[in-house]
């Protein structure tokens, strides 16, 4: 019966973990490109917003794990510097979507191994073995293909969410790097409770010169659909849900099966996306992601054997 009860708590969390990130994914494409709201910054400080309150409440109140304090300035600079390279990297991504389809936002963010064993060996000269490298060709030549067949390429966009591809994989290997000590190291939870209001401070004065006009027009769309302040409420609950299931899926489940789980993640997503979006995509298109996400695949499975 407990081996049922778990494997029931640990489908519950995956589903939760899936709900999340795809809801989250949907709900920002939806805003940004189908609402008329322009605003991708603000909406990034919305959810930074929502993470710092509900980690604080989650740590703090229902003491969901045990608080670990901040024991030093050097420590302080470093999150805080993991901070902002995180902005970028969500900022990135969200400004992407304004212009991207999600199924090829997915496409290009399926790279993100690439550019950690690129970073990794650029900061730390680590090397991995020629067969893990060998992997990451599909990775890249599957967006290479997938560009190609995208009807709705946009040059832009594509930079931006290539950039933010980059700062996601820069900032795990700087996490590596900057939190290696033992009295240094924090717990996924812990490093969101300090990331988020530094990344506040970061996008307030960057909302405010770039997106000056958000306020006037947020609550002008208030106004004309009455679902805008819920589903804006609903987008960043669901950012800070989809950092606590990860957290929750990766303590409960192997790393190997947290591999799969992401790889069909993203496959799920792009055909959510497909269906409800209905952007056209072409057999080149759906052939490029295919090749990465198998090339992703291969990447992971070389690395768990080749460590």
């Amino acid at each position: 019966m407990s081996s049922k009860k778990q494997a029931l708590f640990i489908s519950s969390l995956v589903i939760l973990w899936y709900t999340s990130n795809i809801g989250v994914l949907l709900l920002n494409k939806f805003l940004l490109s189908n609402y008329g709201f322009r605003f991708p910054i603000f909406l990034t400080m919305c959810h930074m917003s929502a993470c710092a309150i509900l980690s604080y409440f989650s740590i703090v109140f229902l003491k969901l794990v045990p608080i670990q304090a901040i024991k030093s300035r050097s420590q302080f600079l470093k999150i805080a510097t993991l901070s902002v390279v995180f902005c970028g990297s969500v900022v990135g991504g969200n400004i992407s979507l304004r212009y991207l389809a999600v199924s090829f936002n997915q496409a290009v963010g399926a790279t993100t191994p690439f550019f950690t064993a690129l970073f990794a060996f650029m900061v730390t000269l680590k090397r991995e073995a020629w067969v893990t490298y060998a992997a990451l060709v599909p990775v890249v030549a599957g967006v290479v293909i997938a560009s190609g067949g995208e009807p709705g390429f946009h040059l832009f966009g594509f930079i931006m969410c290539i950039s933010a591809t980059a700062a996601r994989a820069f900032k795990s290997v700087l996490q590596g790097i900057l939190l290696s000590s033992e009295g240094e190291k924090l717990n996924s939870m812990n490093l969101l409770l300090y990331m988020s209001p530094i990344a506040v401070l970061v996008l307030l004065p960057a909302t405010l010169i770039m997106e000056p006009n958000v306020l006037e027009v947020t609550v002008s769309l208030g106004k004309e659909h009455k679902y805008m302040w819920l589903l804006l409420l609903i987008n960043s609950v669901l950012a800070y849900s989809a950092n606590l299931s990860n957290f929750l899926v990766t303590k409960h489940t192997s790393a190997l099966t947290l591999q799969v789980l992401g790889n069909a993640k993203g496959a799920v997503a792009v055909v959510i996306s497909i269906l409800l979006f209905r952007n056209p995509v072409t057999a080149v298109g759906i052939g490029g992601y295919t090749i990465t996400v198998l090339g992703v695949i291969a990447y992971g499975e070389a690395k768990r054997r080749f460590r």
